[in-house]
């Protein structure tokens, strides 16, 4: 059963360290795996956008953005993705973005059909773990609003490897606010990585200025969604966080529909959900559209080139 990331993620406490143990049996366990896996490089540029914090970091919107990027630089880009049944929800919003994508239990695989279709750069969304494909770029994506949680790894915390296996990426691609302090972990890390900053950007704001809203989101990070109502003086009367991809019954759809009208609110999800939840096309559920702004997005252009030309 998928739940929601516990509290400690976010601050340490007593049981962060009890569970100490398990985590460092499990990196245990990750290393020895990496040691037996021997690396092949595939005959195409990868790009790989990934994260070492548990969901929510943004990779598929900056993958999605790297491939419009490329497409204006003359590339034939696509997305690869792991073939996970609950991650529906995401080849829907990518392909909804009329972005090529090829989806494989096997990543490899995956990238070898793009050869055979003759895509000549491979955008790799999530993939930083799997030490078996070499990647040309390594991106690791992070949300200000949480960056690396308590700093501990699964299940102590939030992330999927050890802070300093940021040194192992060239590109940190920061979403939110400027955080000098964490810029400076990462140089210490390596001071050849780039840091660059981003933000959403809600693109249909009109359909629910004025309104009194009832927000639902089954992402990684449900309450980054709702700040973002809240950062542009949007009303909510009822928050709903669920955890990521979760599997809406129409039941739950109804009645959140039945509480809406009693209370005379209007229904909003993330587009991610909203994909998720169109086959049973409900017309009171809306998505507030969203873009993503790279800041120096040029600097970030000339830096992405380097690595394919």
């Amino acid at each position: 059963m998928k739940i929601l990331k516990p509290k400690f993620w976010a601050k340490k406490n007593l049981l962060a360290y009890l569970l100490l143990p398990f985590s460092y049996l499990l990196q245990v366990l990750f290393k020895i795996k990496y040691t037996l896996v021997s690396q092949q490089k595939l005959g195409l540029p990868i790009i790989c956008v990934g994260n070492i914090y548990l969901g929510g970091t943004g990779k598929t919107p900056l993958s999605i953005e790297i491939a419009s990027i490329l497409r204006e630089l003359k590339k034939k880009p696509v997305i690869v993705k792991k073939n996970y049944s609950q991650h529906q929800d995401e080849f829907l919003l990518i392909k909804n973005k009329n972005v090529d994508l090829l989806v494989n239990s096997s990543r490899s695989e995956a990238l070898n059909e793009a050869i055979t279709k003759n895509f000549n750069v491979a955008i790799l969304d999530d993939g930083f773990q799997d030490k078996s494909i070499y990647k040309d770029l390594n991106i690791l994506c992070f949300n200000e609003k949480q960056l690396i949680g308590n700093g501990m790894t699964i299940p102590s915390g939030p992330l999927r490897e050890p802070v300093n296996s940021i040194k192992n990426c060239q590109i940190v691609l920061i979403n939110g606010n400027i955080n000098k302090n964490f810029e400076t972990k990462i140089k210490k890390l390596s001071s050849k990585i780039s840091v660059y900053y981003s933000e959403y950007l809600p693109q249909n704001l009109d359909n629910f200025k004025g309104k009194n809203l009832l927000a639902f989101a089954g992402i990684g990070n449900p309450k980054n969604f709702f700040d973002i109502l809240e950062s542009e003086n949007l009303k909510i009367h009822k928050k709903i966080p669920f955890p990521d991809h979760y599997n809406y019954s129409i039941n739950e759809l109804n009645n959140f529909i039945s509480f809406a009208e009693k209370n005379n609110l209007e229904i909003v999800t993330t587009e991610k959900d909203f994909l998720r939840i169109k086959k049973y096309n409900l017309q009171k559920i809306k998505y507030l559209s969203i873009g993503l702004k790279i800041f120096k997005k040029e600097k970030f252009i000339e830096e992405i080139k380097t690595y394919l030309w």
